[in-house]
């Protein structure tokens, strides 16, 4: 994550301005710029001044000594976090436009994930991207907590069409004495076991993968430590490996972008999206996040990205849920000089639909 500074107002209304005038004209900003174009009520001076400071703090630069300045990818990352303001009115002209998208819909879940990815396109003037749901109908149907001769403890996970996971698990103190000493924990390892298949047992793999460890400890007290570790390891072993079949709409939008008109930098994309879509769909549909259960927006900006393809770009994307599991993601991809306010509401709206859709059928 890129950091970011504490901004004073004027220094943070001089970078919105660059920012709002850039994203609109594509051309590097100068002081005069925005004192004859925003209604500053400073002197030209001081504009110029905060504008160098900014450039110093690195949240600007000079793309040429005789240009004006650009914003940064902390630029963009302290505009996103500090300054930025939800537009609410937005949001429900939003709400509205994909509501009735989907109520138009009628046909295949596929057809409706082609609907909202083409009218994210459409809308952002950005790529849209769309994870197909994942399959999770998988059920726990026992789990065994076993001894290991070298101190440790086997989780054994075994789901009802008889597949098998396994996962090891420190044991705390008063366990790790027994074994040194050679003694038998079966009998405490057995309590354990059946308490937890009596509390998960026919619980979905999505389920436990947003397992709270905490609702378990009130009711088993004897260690709530270890009782933390193994719901930690139902998790892990529990979280879903995202399909690699993402939808992916707006390809020509994109493009349209200047950032994008050079054959190379294209090409380098377009085989991202084409070739490499397991690795794609690992960034934009993050179980670990998922497992949390925590609802929100994700926006990662230029070299934010883990993959060197799109650190030129900037990805904005959310979970979509079925009930309280994770079933897909739904996202926009563009470059760093991206409107973030629309497309953030915009990625929200999506993914707050696409839930109520897939939860209510």
């Amino acid at each position: 994550m890129l950091k970011t500074m504490r901004l004073k107002e004027r220094h943070q209304n001089i970078l919105s301005a660059t920012i709002r005038h850039y994203v609109a004209t594509v051309e590097p900003v100068s002081s005069k710029t925005l004192v004859n174009e925003y209604d500053f009520t400073v002197s030209s001076a001081t504009v110029r001044n905060a504008m160098g400071w900014l450039e110093k703090a690195g949240l600007l630069y000079q793309p040429h000594t005789s240009a004006g300045r650009i914003p940064s990818d902390s630029g963009y990352r302290t505009y996103v976090d500090q300054i930025m303001r939800p537009d609410q009115a937005l949001r429900e002209q939003l709400d509205q436009l994909l509501s009735n998208a989907i109520k138009e819909e009628v046909g295949s879940l596929e057809a409706l994930l082609y609907g909202v990815a083409q009218l994210l396109a459409s809308l952002s003037g950005y790529m849209a991207v769309i994870t197909f749901p994942q399959q999770q109908t998988a059920y726990l149907r026992h789990l065994q907590l076993v001894p290991l001769d070298n101190q440790r403890i086997m989780l054994i996970i075994i789901t009802d069409s008889y597949q098998t996971q396994s996962g090891l698990i420190d044991p705390p103190p008063w366990i790790a004495e027994k074994l040194a000493l050679g003694e038998g924990i079966e009998e405490e390892l057995d309590l354990l076991s059946n308490f937890l298949n009596q509390k998960l047992q026919g619980c979905s793999l999505a389920e436990l993968a947003t397992l709270k460890a905490v609702e378990l400890e009130k009711e088993w007290k004897q260690d709530s430590e270890f009782l933390q570790e193994i719901c930690q390891q139902l998790i892990q072993r529990c979280q879903t490996r995202p399909s690699s079949q993402i939808l992916v709409r707006g390809i020509s939008e994109v493009l349209r972008q200047p950032e994008f008109s050079q054959l190379q930098q294209v090409q380098t994309l377009l085989h991202l999206l084409e070739a490499e879509q397991e690795q794609l769909c690992s960034v934009i549909f993050d179980v670990v996040e998922a497992g949390s259960n925590e609802r929100g927006v994700t926006v990662r900006i230029g070299s934010e990205n883990p993959l060197e393809p799109m650190q030129t770009c900037s990805l904005i994307y959310a979970n979509y849920y079925q009930g309280e599991a994770p079933s897909g993601s739904v996202g926009l991809i563009g470059p760093t000089r991206m409107l973030y306010e629309n497309a953030i509401a915009l990625v929200e709206v999506a993914a707050d639909t696409l839930s109520q859709t897939l939860t209510k059928n």
